[in-house]
């Protein structure tokens, strides 16, 4: 059987895929073994804490900034600008905000299987 390329369009996501709040995701392309999209987050927004379960998740930063806190009562963090790439390990519950004036644009692939967000209420403590 041959098999195809295909082109997903950012125009024919879907933001029908599990949200969090303070964030809008929109998924291109889900495989039984990866999700790819893009997420969006106006200026000044955080996150609700949230992990992404058996998937291995790939963040990269195309305007903005994004800070993502993580760790023992969320007390670590990070943060990522244009051109960078986010890793965030299987299982790792975080919360992400957009500290900068401009609204933040990140293109997003997760490798793994299971649902692909699980909303939680609090950081690891």
């Amino acid at each position: 059987m041959k098999k195809k390329i295909l082109v997903y369009r950012q125009a024919e996501g879907s933001v029908k895929t599990v949200q969090t709040e303070g964030m809008l995701r929109k998924e291109l392309v889900t495989t039984p073994d990866a999700w790819v999209g893009m997420v969006s987050t106006e200026s000044g927004f955080v996150s609700g804490w949230h992990h992404h379960g058996d998937f291995e998740t790939f963040i990269y930063v195309i305007s903005g900034e994004i800070k993502m806190e993580f760790g023992k009562d969320g007390k670590e963090h990070c943060i990522a600008k244009p051109g960078e790439v986010l890793y965030v390990p299987k299982e790792t519950v975080h919360r992400e905000s957009n500290p900068r004036s401009e609204k933040q644009l990140l293109f997003v692939v997760r490798v793994g299987k299971g649902a692909p967000v699980f909303n939680v209420d609090s950081p690891e403590t």
